[in-house]
């Protein structure tokens, strides 16, 4: 069998971790009878120094590159907060083209994207920064709500941990979800959560609303997400006009009165699904009226069928212990590390 050749592409900078991880991944499962190949080359050529102050050696310069099964981008900090090295995203796209697959791990997507290779492409990148990459990037279909998506051979992923949830992912679509179940137990970590669950419930993602009436039909729509919630609906009960909360909603949330209520009617429907409610019973109590209508809008924001979401979380409860409580509020650290460790895990 020949070898799966990964390379990533490092540089001053990187989170160390959105490296370590998934290589980890492609390690054991190399133990386990995979074959990956993993090569780490920097712009230059050059080592690089990771967020935490190592030194990193890097095999080769991008360019000498050639033929790459995958290509992985990771994150860091500085590709937030600074301009995107030239260098960086000039190697992204020589490299791309030799590629089978691109991946990027947490801010990696700002590289990518940079690079104009996510023009038109859904995508998603850590929770803090998705409301930047959708700003700066606007022809980027931006998934806050995703721990990875996969559009057309680009897979991008939230924060580290959601990295190490794709790389299993990309282990099972090589050699299957038995390999992949079992590079999960040596690891001693639970099977990998598909791309479609949160990285955090909708409402721990939102700001409270400034404004009390906005605050009113926020509270009112998450406590009870089956009633009736239309715009004109809810500026009665809120006592606004409709066009004066369609305009709160825009300013405060960036969205509409609409896909509010879709979101988190999703959330809802999401938590009864893992909760074992059949497909019907979680369409019925999360409002949105039938089956299909659920299965569409599931299928139009996660890629798969609400019934193979269960299927996914089934397989994966079966095997694993019970986990921790959904936690009560957002996380505070470093944007892709330890902010990832309170995200729910299946």
């Amino acid at each position: 069998m020949t070898a799966h050749r990964v390379a990533f592409l490092v540089f001053d900078g990187m989170k160390l971790l959105d490296v370590s991880g998934p290589a980890e991944v492609f390690a054991e499962a190399n133990r386990l009878g995979a074959r990956y190949a993993l090569h780490y080359a920097s712009p230059s050529g050059d080592p690089v120094v990771t967020s935490i102050g190592t030194r990193l050696s890097a095999h080769s310069a991008a360019a000498d590159l050639l033929d790459i099964e995958t290509l992985v981008v990771p994150g860091g900090d500085p590709l937030v907060t600074e301009p995107i090295p030239p260098a960086l995203t000039g190697a992204v796209r020589q490299l791309h083209p030799h590629a089978h697959r691109l991946v990027s791990i947490c801010t990696g997507s700002f590289v990518l994207a940079a690079a104009g290779l996510l023009s038109g492409h859904r995508a998603t990148t850590h929770w803090r920064h998705a409301q930047l990459l959708a700003r700066a990037y606007p022809d980027v279909d931006v998934e806050p709500d995703s721990l990875y998506v996969e559009d057309r051979g680009i897979f991008t992923s939230a924060g580290v941990t959601a990295g190490i949830d794709l790389a299993l992912s990309l282990v099972e679509h090589d050699h299957g979800a038995d390999l992949a179940r079992d590079v999960a137990r040596s690891l001693v970590m639970f099977m990998q959560r598909p791309g479609g669950q949160s990285q955090f419930s909708a409402p721990l993602t939102l700001s409270a609303p400034r404004t009390p009436a906005l605050r009113a039909a926020t509270e009112l729509v998450s406590a009870q997400p089956a009633l009736e919630h239309s715009t004109d609906t809810l500026a009665v009960l809120v006592g606004v006009s409709p066009r004066h909360l369609t305009r709160l909603f825009n300013t405060e949330l960036g969205t509409t009165p609409s896909k509010f209520v879709e979101r988190i009617r999703m959330e809802h429907a999401k938590a009864l699904l893992d909760a074992g409610h059949n497909v019907a019973q979680s369409a019925r109590a999360a409002g949105f009226g039938s089956p299909e209508t659920l299965r569409r809008i599931f299928v139009a924001r996660l890629g798969i069928s609400p019934s193979q979401y269960r299927a996914r979380f089934a397989t994966t409860h079966s095997d694993t212990p019970t986990h921790s409580p959904r936690p009560e509020g957002r996380p505070h650290g470093p944007s892709c590390g330890a902010a990832d460790a309170v995200s729910v895990d299946h």
